[in-house]
């Protein structure tokens, strides 16, 4: 069987990172072995970690280098390590106690996948579905999960998909090999989507296998989310559709999303949320200049 290697990228939230760590304990896969990547979290994560677990391999890091380079950090180890496969999960993550051996029946059994991830459903309990797949929408520049907010019916079956959403994503060796490591330039927030298309242009198939379950603890709206996040999916957004979008159509996507952090601003600003006016204004700015990475916009 090949050897899983499950990367935990935890930024404080230490009684998340122990109940996920529990759950990934107990799940029915033998080669399972347990990474937690520390993005520099101020809450003890580090040191209350080996107390709780003193047999999960822990990286803690001095710097918050985002979802993408905390990952890379976690997979680089992995695979030197003799990972055969790689399961990112952040760390506001449960798992039903099959989720990683679904995931692996499906990797396994189709020769050319290289990304699979599970049915992701809310935190509250096991029928609303927070992620069945990811879904680009080409016209629009939009990325959605699908089947966000329906009772799960079973009306989901396993089966090819854009991406797969970041929260919970098995990645093979192999496609890793192939296709790199994630895009630094994005930090957070569409680096997934980003990694998916680029592994699929390499020759991999993305897949979703609802067999796999799991749940995520994060809102299926983004009403209340910080100007900071806004930040980044904004700016992000920009990038990903500039690298990605092809053909006669690439510029009309490009004004289209550009024109929502335009409106983006304008909307905020009326409505009296200046932090959110200021941040689709900034990442509208910094994607221009080609500003990636992590960036600390003036928000307040």
């Amino acid at each position: 069987m090949p050897a899983i290697w499950c990367v935990v990228l935890a930024y404080n939230g230490i009684d998340l990172t122990l109940a996920c760590i529990e759950s990934l304990q107990q799940q029915d896969y033998p080669r399972l072995h347990i990474l937690v990547v520390d993005n520099a979290s101020t809450d003890g994560t580090a040191a209350i970690l080996p107390e709780r677990f003193p047999d999960v391999n822990l990286l803690a890091l001095t710097e918050n280098l985002g979802y993408a380079g905390g990952n890379n950090l976690g997979m680089r180890y992995a695979l030197e390590h003799g990972a055969d496969i790689v399961f990112l999960v952040n760390n506001d993550t449960r798992f039903d106690e099959r989720c990683v051996s679904a995931l692996a029946d499906e990797m396994i059994s189709s020769p050319r996948c290289g990304v699979v991830g599970p049915m992701v459903y809310t935190w509250e309990g096991w029928s609303t579905i927070s992620s069945a797949g990811g879904q680009i929408d080409w016209h629009f520049a939009d990325a959605i999960n699908v089947g966000a907010g329906e009772r799960d019916a079973g009306q989901y079956s396993a089966r090819g998909v854009d991406f797969i959403n970041g929260c919970a994503i098995m990645v093979s060796r192999a496609a890793i090999e192939r296709a790199g490591f994630i895009d630094e330039r994005f930090f957070m927030y569409w680096e997934e989507t980003d990694w998916c298309r680029r592994i699929a242009a390499a020759g991999f198939d993305i897949r979703f296998q609802p067999d796999a379950k799991m749940q995520h603890k994060a809102p299926l709206e983004w009403e209340g989310q910080s100007a900071l996040a806004l930040y980044y999916t904004g700016r992000n957004r920009m990038l990903f559709f500039a690298r990605h979008a092809k053909g006669t159509g690439k510029a009309v996507t490009l004004a289209r999303a550009a024109k929502g952090l335009v409106s983006g601003t304008i909307r905020n600003r009326r409505a009296g949320n200046q932090p959110a006016a200021r941040a689709a204004r900034a990442a509208l700015t910094d994607a221009l200049m080609a500003r990636w990475g992590k960036q600390s916009p003036s928000l307040t």
